[in-house]
């Protein structure tokens, strides 16, 4: 493992095409130290199988996704939810990640109350924090983008993610710090550094934003560096906040998933290489 790699983690929503043993194999083949897992890739393995993988390939699972969509009005769905993210923080634990990625959720089916709905999600972290403190996993918010509050997480800045952190321990409740969804806010960098002083940045995932906008914006992540995205700048504010853990490339994109895996590796590595590692 080249020492300019040594805190890169692969996030397998890149490699959408490949399975967990084969993303594990490509991280190690390019010399990567990290994965960062989605648990639908784990689900296709079973949990016991997937933590085996990672393990004996001598790899660090820098975090899981997803928890999270918690705004449900309706109490059996609620309860459903609940239920889910219990799971996966025992699926986090398992393999052996503090790491838990928490997409918040939108708005219900016919709502538009979008205040309701984001105090749902503040009584519902307060609900799941007593079981995610006690498996050693900390939530982990992550605002995204305004497009998305709609249908994906009606948390949009990390200021708002910061907020319905607070009432919690650092270790119980982070944040991360995922720059397609961040870099156009104008209050990002206070809001990085507050996060940094409270020791609150659980994670930190890198692509790029490409225009024009795919039909799905969720798929317009791109490669960093191919898009609008400032990343020495944003990445020095990361580092100066004492940000030490690893950094995931996680990008949703048909033609990257396309892409032969280890030609995806290759490029994802020399743009880390280029654009962010300099500057940690």
């Amino acid at each position: 493992m080249t020492a300019d790699l040594s805190r890169l983690s692969l996030n397998t929503a890149t490699t959408k095409r490949w399975t967990l043993r084969e993303a594990v194999d490509g991280a190690v083949r390019a010399g990567l130290p990290a994965v960062g897992v989605w648990r639908d890739r784990v689900q296709e393995v079973g949990l016991a199988e997937a933590a085996k993988i990672v393990a004996d390939a001598g790899l660090r699972v820098s975090s899981l996704c997803r928890g999270g969509f918690l705004t449900a009005e309706d109490d059996a769905e609620a309860t459903a939810a609940l239920d889910d993210n219990r799971r996966a923080i025992v699926e986090a634990a398992t393999l052996g990640t503090h790491e838990l990625i928490m997409v918040v959720g939108g708005l219900p089916e016919g709502s538009r109350d979008l205040v309701g709905a984001r105090r749902r999600v503040a009584d519902r972290i307060g609900e799941l924090a007593p079981f995610a403190a006690g498996h050693g996993v900390r939530l982990v918010l992550e605002p995204l983008h305004p497009i998305f509050a709609a249908d994906r997480a009606v948390l949009s800045t990390l200021g708002q993610a910061l907020d319905l952190a607070e009432p919690f321990p650092a270790e119980v409740v982070g944040v991360v710090v995922d720059t397609y969804h961040v870099w156009w806010d104008p209050d990002l960098q206070p809001q990085i550094a507050r996060a940094g002083a409270a020791g609150r940045i659980a994670s930190y995932q890198v692509c790029d934003w490409i225009l024009p906008l795919a039909a799905d914006p969720l798929l317009s992540r791109g490669h960093v560096g191919d898009g609008y995205i400032d990343f020495p700048t944003i990445t020095r504010w990361v580092a100066e906040a004492g940000y030490t853990g690893d950094v995931e490339v996680e990008i949703f994109r048909e033609s990257v998933w396309d892409a032969p895996g280890d030609e995806t590796v290759g490029t994802l590595a020399a743009r880390y290489r280029e654009h962010v590692q300099p500057y940690l």
